[in-house]
C-alpha cells in the first residue's frame, strides 16, 4: 500500500467513526463558540484601555496584560474541547459498547484542567516564540520558525492523549509523547496528511462552486450571499477535519502505547504505517 493509499485509508477509518458517533462533532462546534465568546470578553475591554491619538491606537499595560490573558484562554479552549473529543474518541475506539456523550467529554476534560491549563500555557509560549524568531531574522527565521515548530508538532502530538488517557501532567506527558513518537513512527503525519488534504479540496470544491454561482447569477446581493455561505462552508469544513483528527490522533496513541489498532482501523496496515525506529 502506497503513502497516499495509506493516507486516504486512515481518513476512510476516521470517517466511519464518525459516521457512528457524529456526536463528536459537537466538539470543534462548542470550541469555535467558546473561542468567540473569549475573545469578546477580553478584547473588548482591551480596546477601550488602549489610548488612541491621532488615529492611532497606543496599547496601555491594561491592553498588553488582557491580551496576554485572550491569548492564553483561547489557546486553552481550543486544547480543552479537543481533549474532550479524544476522550470520547477513545470510548468509540473501545470497541466495548461505550456511546460517546458531549457532557461525559466536558466533565473528563474538567477533571484534567489544571494540565490542560499548563499545556495550554506552554503551546502559547512555544507559537509566540517561534512567531518572534520569524519577526526577527527575516527569511532565515521563516524557515528556522517553520522546522522548529514542525518538530515540535510531531514530538508532542500525542500529548492531549497522554494527558487525557494516562492522567499525566504536562512535562510527563511532552516525555511520554516523544517516547512514542521515537518509538513507533514513521510516516505518522500520514493520517493528518490524509486529513489535511481531503479537507483542502474540500474547501477548494466548495469556493468553485460559490464563484461560479456568482458569476452565472451575478448581482450584489448574490455576491453577498455567496460570500456568506463561504464562510459557512470554511467553518463546516474546520469542524469535519478537526473532528476527524482527533479520531485519529487517539488511535494513533492506542497504537502508539498499547500496539492495540482499533476496529475500525483494522483494514489499516499500521505496522508499516508506523515502522519501528
Amino acid at each position: 500500500m502506497g503513502r497516499l493509499a495509506r493516507s486516504f485509508a486512515l481518513f476512510s477509518a476516521s470517517l466511519k467513526v464518525l459516521r457512528a458517533h457524529k456526536a463528536l462533532a459537537w466538539f470543534p462546534v462548542l470550541a469555535g463558540i467558546s473561542g468567540l465568546l473569549v475573545a469578546g470578553a477580553f478584547l473588548t475591554p482591551a480596546f477601550f484601555t488602549a489610548h488612541v491619538q491621532a488615529g492611532n491606537v497606543q496599547p496601555s499595560a491594561g491592553t498588553w496584560v488582557l491580551l496576554a490573558v485572550c491569548y492564553v484562554a483561547s489557546a486553552f479552549v481550543t486544547i480543552f474541547f479537543n481533549a474532550a473529543l479524544i476522550s470520547q474518541a477513545d470510548v468509540a475506539l473501545r470497541g466495548d459498547g461505550g456511546i460517546p456523550g458531549v457532557g461525559a467529554g466536558l466533565a473528563a476534560a474538567g477533571r484534567r484542567w489544571p494540565a490542560l491549563l499548563g499545556w495550554a500555557g506552554l503551546t502559547a509560549t512555544v507559537t509566540l516564540l517561534l512567531r518572534t524568531i520569524e519577526e526577527r531574522l527575516g527569511f532565515l527565521g521563516s524557515i528556522v520558525s517553520s522546522l522548529v515548530g514542525l518538530a515540535w508538532r510531531l514530538t508532542t502530538f500525542l500529548v492531549l492523549p497522554v494527558v487525557m488517557l494516562e492522567g499525566a501532567g504536562v512535562k510527563p506527558g511532552v516525555k511520554r509523547s516523544v517516547e512514542l513518537f521515537r518509538r513507533t513512527w514513521g510516516e505518522n503525519v500520514a493520517g493528518s496528511a490524509g486529513i489535511g488534504v481531503v479537507g483542502f479540496l474540500l474547501s477548494l470544491a466548495g469556493y468553485a462552486v460559490l464563484l461560479l454561482a456568482g458569476f452565472l447569477l451575478g448581482g450584489t446581493a448574490t455576491l453577498f450571499a455567496c460570500l456568506g455561505l463561504a464562510i459557512v462552508w470554511t467553518l463546516l469544513v474546520a469542524v469535519f477535519t478537526t473532528t476527524l483528527s482527533g479520531i485519529y490522533q487517539t488511535a494513533l496513541y492506542r497504537y502508539a502505547a498499547d500496539g492495540v489498532v482499533p476496529g475500525e482501523f483494522a483494514t489499516v496496515d499500521f505496522g508499516a504505517v508506523f515502522r519501528e525506529r
